[in-house]
């Protein structure tokens, strides 16, 4: 007979909104994101932390969220893709992405948008080589990368990160 899979009992707030649930042990954050809250945003794209599709803010880090167990979040604050427009505006790296056509087909945008955010916070007028190890941890298959530096570049150019 095999062993009940042990549940643990989380809460968290997850872009700003309280959430309580019950969860098996070995739940991933990734996995809370998308099945429980239905937050489609955070793609799942190599399950190694390779590709950086999965990358959220925990607590004001990035972390890749197919890495973390949901349980590692209880008592935190989450911020996904999904936080960061307010009141149906972009926020200022989602429009600096698309205006400078920092993505073609997307799928690991969420990712970028997220660590170029924390580079902007913790870098306001970051330099090439801290643009270079800000968005490491995240793999574009589709982009040559350059407009995503100049997205980048021009959030850094004046625009207010904070929200």
């Amino acid at each position: 007979m095999l062993d009940a899979i042990p549940r643990v009992r989380i809460s968290v707030t997850v872009n700003g909104r309280q959430y309580v649930r019950e969860l098996e042990a070995r739940t991933l954050l990734v996995q809370f994101l998308r099945e429980e809250l239905n937050l489609t945003g955070t793609h799942i794209g190599c399950d190694t932390s390779y590709c950086g599709a999965c990358t959220v803010m925990l607590n004001g880090q990035t972390v890749k969220s197919c890495t973390v167990f949901a349980f590692q979040a209880d008592g935190g604050q989450v911020l996904t893709v999904e936080g960061l427009a307010k009141d149906g505006e972009l926020h200022p790296v989602q429009q600096a992405f698309s205006d400078c056509h920092g993505f073609q087909c997307g799928y690991c945008t969420p990712g970028f948008l997220l660590s170029s955010l924390h580079l902007l916070q913790e870098h306001p007028t970051p330099t090439e080589w801290d643009i270079r190890k800000g968005i490491a941890g995240n793999t574009c298959r589709c982009t040559g990368y350059q407009n995503i530096f100049k997205a980048i570049r021009t959030v850094a150019g004046g625009e207010n990160i904070g929200h």
